[in-house]
């Protein structure tokens, strides 16, 4: 901690009139539930598809399960979105009167997929050719346009819903609601000529030293909790403060902190023993160490082992650090499972 005086930057409050989350560094959350549901709604009821076989229009959204929120930490927006759409369409083949009806299943729209990733499944109560050709058109020219719609809602989601939920900092100007950075004279620069060497040039077959690294953990949790936080994407997100994709399972693949460390489940006993092929992004092409981390019932805590070996030597220091600025105290500190000065 630094001592009176010193004037560590962590410490000193911004001069902001409002006193409030200085630098944006707190983690502020804003539920989107609502807003999602009236937007999505507008977006979706009422939409009208047709072509040359026929028309069909979305008259109702059946069922709208799940949640969303937008978060702000260390000014940078993240956001969470899990919903699982019903909706009710009606139509007519082109030339005909009777009227055909059916429903479209959204089960993945949720902040891992984009919206040309989404499944759209589409049923009709009816039987016979007029059935199946609206159907077919609704999986198609169908499916397009409400792909298009779930993209327009992601987009207005990140962009106008979150206006205002970063702060201006006192070295900023605000226009129309959005701070613009003033740009200060950037002082001394470290020569271009000094830098770290770059792993990404190595490649494949050339001899590079490894060192491997462990450490003990100990987490004020069920082992259940942290072996959770350790595999479950929503909680990965919030401790990485950061987009994860994740597939929980053996030979699943994972991507943390905007794709900078990479890797894949080899083994997974739930709440006791996690082993991963793990790489920064910066490391050899196709170069992976081995992550094997055990959980130990302390009865009023788990403690952790981790055990790493295969990490490039010019890499070990950045990794160790890593592994305890990001891992360890991002955890206790997202999850309040244990004490630690900033």
């Amino acid at each position: 901690m630094a001592k009176w005086g010193e004037g560590d930057p962590r410490w000193i409050v911004e001069e902001r009139p409002d006193a409030t989350n200085v630098n944006n560094w707190h983690w502020t959350e804003k539920n989107a539930s609502q807003w999602s549901k009236d937007k999505l709604e507008e977006l979706l009821n009422g939409l009208e598809i047709s072509d040359n076989i026929g028309s069909c229009v979305i008259t109702e959204i059946e069922k709208m399960e799940g949640e969303a929120s937008a978060n702000n930490r260390k000014a940078k927006l993240i956001f969470f979105f899990e919903w699982n759409l019903h909706l009710k369409w009606t139509g007519k083949v082109s030339g005909t009167t009777k009227g055909i009806e059916g429903t479209v299943i959204i089960p993945n729209l949720s902040d891992e997929n984009n919206a040309d990733e989404l499944d759209i499944n589409v049923t009709t109560s009816s039987t016979g050719p007029d059935a199946d050709a609206l159907k077919q058109m609704m999986r198609t020219l169908g499916a397009k346009l409400i792909k298009e719609q779930l993209a327009k809602y992601i987009k207005s989601l990140k962009e106008d819903f979150t206006q205002g939920m970063i702060l201006p900092k006192k070295d900023a100007q605000v226009n129309n609601g959005a701070p613009i950075k003033v740009v200060k004279d950037p002082g001394v620069k470290v020569p271009s000529s000094v830098s770290t060497p770059d792993m990404k040039q190595l490649q494949i077959g050339v001899k590079v030293e490894m060192k491997s690294y462990t450490c003990k953990q100990n987490f004020k949790c069920p082992p259940v909790e942290l072996y959770n936080v350790l595999t479950q994407p929503e909680l990965m997100r919030a401790f990485t403060c950061a987009p994860a994709q994740v597939n929980s399972s053996v030979g699943g693949r994972f991507s943390l902190f905007d794709g900078n460390i990479t890797g894949e489940f080899v083994e997974m006993v739930p709440s006791k023993k996690i082993v991963q092929k793990w790489r920064f992004k910066t490391w050899p092409e196709g170069h992976h160490s081995m992550v094997t981390t055990e959980l130990q019932d302390e009865g009023d805590s788990t403690e952790l082992s981790l055990n790493q070996t295969g990490i490039p030597s010019i890499e070990y220091d950045k990794t160790v650090e890593g592994w305890q600025r990001y891992y360890w105290e991002a955890i206790k500190r997202t999850f309040g499972f244990g004490a630690f000065l900033l």
